[in-house]
């Protein structure tokens, strides 16, 4: 809920019933004051921090190397899904090293005339041998369609050259508005973007094929802030030799979860259809992909649908705040839920999209809920729990060198054993000890010595 002062000062709230204290706490605080105070005290401010000197001189030379190679971002119609957070201005943009080359969706459509029936279903059987289920129908108004599904793949091939053509290291694509009303949704077109495992594109003129052995990252409705993001996290994670798939999702809601040796706050990370396959359980063979819902997509188109894979990520958000540009940056988990719980959040939400189960150790629900400056959430996996941290460490000082970066941290399990074997109590004043004599009791960006490997973390 949105409050409005009479000197129009805003101030938010919420609450699934609105009936609890936090809510009515808010309530009051902004009837007698004119204002709500949240608490954002996850949140630690990069350049107060001391990193370890190795992570620092790899993100400080990957911040030389990004702003020098430059990069063009391919944007499909640009804010016309009205999301005025998802337009970065050129003056900041550009001293990043990377600029826009403004497209329209109906160079996009062109395009896909342009590719031959073969061609697309080179694609589809592509697919089909790596696994990939389609629920297909024979309703058009109702159902997923073979020939739905072979117009998206003319839609993958028209964007990968249209990619090249333009000189693009990553495109986004404004699908719900205008696209829309002319072909199948592209959020199959998204995920195999995404993937770095996907089907070849040729080159309609030379035969060579576009991009090989790499993704394109793809932004999902123009959010140009993502694609900063996923274009930044693409290439650091290549240079630190792990798998650069990553994506944004809608950060949906969340709820407690007990059971199965889960004892968290779960939230529901939902995008519509656009996850790489590589995220998912299975990864091609873990994926579905389901007619996206007609009041969404009267022309219909399919999803890559699936269950995020349990694991260690880094999540993310770039954003627009006081004319600057700023990044948040936080380690998460995914865990698995039985089959039972993840039936019903997929209800509970749309059940035709991937689904990550993510818990933010560390940051509460209503923390995330104040701070967090968009409904969307980048996320990219690491290989453990170390590395995660590691890598979230260096994005944060690439990030801190091409925008102002502000990072939240959590207190981490290792931390707690290691409080707990020094009879430390873990209060506000036990986190400090535990900071002076733990070097990772910071699980993002660590304060203190540099890291001993005898200690946790």
């Amino acid at each position: 809920m949105v409050f409005l002062s009479r000197n129009w000062r805003r101030a938010v709230v919420w609450s699934e019933n609105f009936s609890d204290d936090f809510f009515k706490d808010g309530l009051r605080e902004w009837l007698q004051e004119g204002v709500v105070t949240h608490d954002q005290s996850h949140v630690k401010d990069l350049r107060l921090l001391k990193l370890p000197l190795a992570d620092e001189q790899l993100g400080r030379r990957a911040a030389r190397q990004f702003r020098q190679q430059k990069a063009i971002m391919g944007v499909f119609d640009e804010g016309c899904m009205g999301m005025f957070n998802a337009i970065i201005p050129d003056e900041l943009l550009h001293p990043t090293g990377v600029f826009k080359e403004r497209l329209s969706q109906s160079t996009l459509y062109a395009a896909m005339q342009q590719v031959s029936d073969a061609e697309a279903r080179a694609v589809l059987d592509w697919l089909l041998k790596k696994g990939m289920t389609f629920r297909w129908g024979k309703d058009e108004e109702t159902e997923l369609t073979e020939a739905q599904t072979l117009q998206q793949c003319k839609m993958y091939v028209a964007a990968v050259r249209l990619a090249e053509d333009f000189g693009c290291a990553a495109v986004g694509i404004q699908y719900q508005q205008g696209l829309k009303d002319l072909a199948p949704a592209s959020d199959l077109v998204e995920g195999l973007l995404n993937n770095m495992d996907r089907p070849p594109v040729k080159c309609a003129r030379s035969g060579r094929v576009l991009f090989a052995g790499e993704a394109i990252p793809h932004f999902n409705e123009v959010d140009e802030c993502a694609g900063l993001d996923g274009l930044v996290t693409y290439r650091l994670w290549r240079e630190l030799g792990f798998p650069p798939e990553n994506t944004l999702h809608d950060l949906r809601w969340g709820q407690h979860y007990k059971g199965d040796g889960v004892n968290d706050y779960v939230w529901v990370f939902l995008i519509s259809g656009a996850v790489p396959p590589a995220h998912l359980i299975g990864g091609y063979r873990g994926a579905s992909s389901e007619r996206q819902p007609p009041m969404y997509f009267r022309l219909g188109g399919g999803t890559v649908k699936g269950i995020s894979r349990p694991g260690h990520i880094v999540w993310s958000r770039v954003f627009v705040m006081d004319g600057k540009l700023h990044c948040d940056l936080g380690v998460s988990e995914v865990v698995k839920l039985p089959e039972k719980e993840t039936e019903r959040r997929w209800r509970e939400t749309t059940p035709q999209w991937p689904i990550m189960h993510a818990v933010l150790d560390g940051i509460t629900r209503d923390q995330m809920m104040a701070r967090h400056k968009s409904n969307h959430i980048q996320v990219v996996y690491a290989p453990s729990a170390k590395q995660a941290h590691r890598a979230c460490r260096t994005t944060g000082i690439l990030a801190g060198e091409i925008t102002r970066s502000l990072c939240c941290s959590r207190f981490r399990p290792a931390q707690l054993e290691y409080a707990t074997e020094k009879g430390i109590n873990v209060s506000k004043r036990g986190l400090r000890q535990v900071q002076r004599t733990c070097p990772w009791s910071l699980d993002i960006l660590r304060i203190g010595k540099q890291p001993n490997p005898d200690l946790p973390g």
